[in-house]
């Protein structure tokens, strides 16, 4: 059997790799020429760190640029910073997040899945549209870079292709909104030479009626700035003096470097969204990540998540497809599986919303909730909580055996 999947982000090619370890004929529909976009989410959590181990992929994938992410501090009423959270805690080896450009671990990935010969990636190829017959969808209509138009017809369809998915659209699924008070604007500042001995710790900050978040990369900040949904227009027009002054204020660590942003489209918005279908299939057509769920960027697990997914999806389908066919049964167990997961993280996110960056856009409280200061500092092991969410998530998912593989050989370079 078959399968076409429309989307080569994380969840998609994870799941292209997968499909075709078990020997399934796979093609993978990716509408961009190569994955060079900034700002797509670069974390790689401990539950995918494991499972690139246990694919035998676990030597090579560290052997990538990378560096890992630090701790979260919330600044206290006193003027200092609280440590919400604590992931060396968390059991070795599996107790830290990579932080890698999302690129280079799609390529990494494609490069695997090469090997496979029955593994097929169509760059510049978009799917527009969903081919049914007799109420079951049969594969996908596509469109190249260069306007050529064709068919791919697969015993399963599945949409990986991202919040604003067209096949989700084409299918007539409508995913339930959750309310999202803000929008996140991604930038980066320069990373000093003499700052390389600086804890790689994540550090927010608050004003009245904003936020900003620093990730430290292994030479630049990285620089999310919060503010009320719908305030692109506004903070554009005001021009990029502003938006330097505002960052000053809120990061004034940073103070010495915000003129490296020379005009507002160094900026990179992202417009915050938090859904998910109710129904993640129908006959012959599967929809996982930001596809079934949408999440925010609260925590950073949506990659975690939409790769969770495609492991999800492979275990439970392979078999399926070898046998040769494929029932909508078979296609409700996936989301039966991760339907939990999902909720609770978003269950997580909305509370998270609600209580720092509702609170602070509002002008009801500037600064994080009183009782989460208090319970990282004094409450024994709080900390650990947080951190499993994040780095493990609710049900990490481990690799099917079929997918297997011994450690592989480091290539010299």
């Amino acid at each position: 059997m078959s399968v076409v999947i429309s989307g080569g982000g994380p969840a998609g090619m994870m799941l292209g790799l997968l499909f075709a370890r078990a020997g399934i004929e796979v093609t993978v529909l990716e509408k961009h020429g190569d994955f060079l976009r900034d700002f797509r989410g670069d974390t790689v959590h401990a539950s995918t760190v494991r499972l690139m181990d246990e694919l035998g992929l676990g030597e090579k994938f560290a052997a990538l640029p990378q560096s890992r992410l630090g701790n979260m501090e919330l600044p206290t009423a006193g003027g200092g910073l609280v440590q919400v959270t604590d992931f060396e805690g968390l059991p070795a080896p599996y107790n830290y997040i990579s932080m890698i450009p999302q690129w280079d671990l799609l390529n990494f990935l494609v490069e695997e899945a090469r090997q496979e010969p029955s593994f097929t990636l169509r760059m510049n190829t978009e799917a527009t549209g969903l081919i049914r017959e007799g109420g079951k969808t049969v594969g996908v209509r596509y469109r190249t870079r260069d306007g050529e138009e064709g068919e791919i017809r697969a015993d399963l369809t599945v949409a990986s292709d991202g919040r604003h998915s067209v096949l989700r659209q084409d299918a007539g699924l409508v995913p339930e909104e959750f309310p999202v008070p803000f929008d996140t604007w991604w930038f980066r500042l320069p990373r000093h030479e003499s700052e390389q001995t600086v804890p790689p710790n994540l550090l927010m900050a608050f004003e009245p009626g904003e936020l900003a978040l620093s990730l430290t990369r292994t030479d630049f900040f990285q620089i999310a700035y919060f503010a009320a949904k719908g305030s692109d227009a506004r903070l554009r027009s005001e021009g990029v003096e502003a938006f330097r002054e505002r960052i000053a204020r809120l990061l004034p660590r940073y103070a010495d470097r915000v003129d490296h942003l020379r005009t507002m489209d160094d900026l990179h918005l992202l417009d915050v969204k938090l859904n998910r279908l109710h129904r993640w299939y129908t006959d012959g057509l599967l929809f996982i990540g930001d596809a079934a769920h949408a999440m925010s960027p609260a925590g950073g697990v949506g990659i975690n998540l939409a790769i969770q997914d495609a492991v999800a999806a492979a275990t439970l389908l392979a078999e399926p497809l070898r046998r040769g066919r494929v029932t909508t049964a078979d296609l409700a167990e996936v989301q039966r599986r991760r339907w939990r997961p999902v909720v609770i993280m978003q269950r997580m996110q909305r509370v998270l919303q609600d209580a720092m960056f509702t609170a602070t856009l509002t002008g009801r409280r500037v600064g994080p909730p009183p009782q989460l200061v208090l319970a990282a500092k004094y409450v024994p092991g709080f900390r650990q909580l947080p951190s499993r969410l994040i780095a493990l998530g609710p049900r990490p998912e481990h690799a099917p055996a079929f997918a297997r593989r011994p450690p592989a050989p480091v290539a010299l370079r």
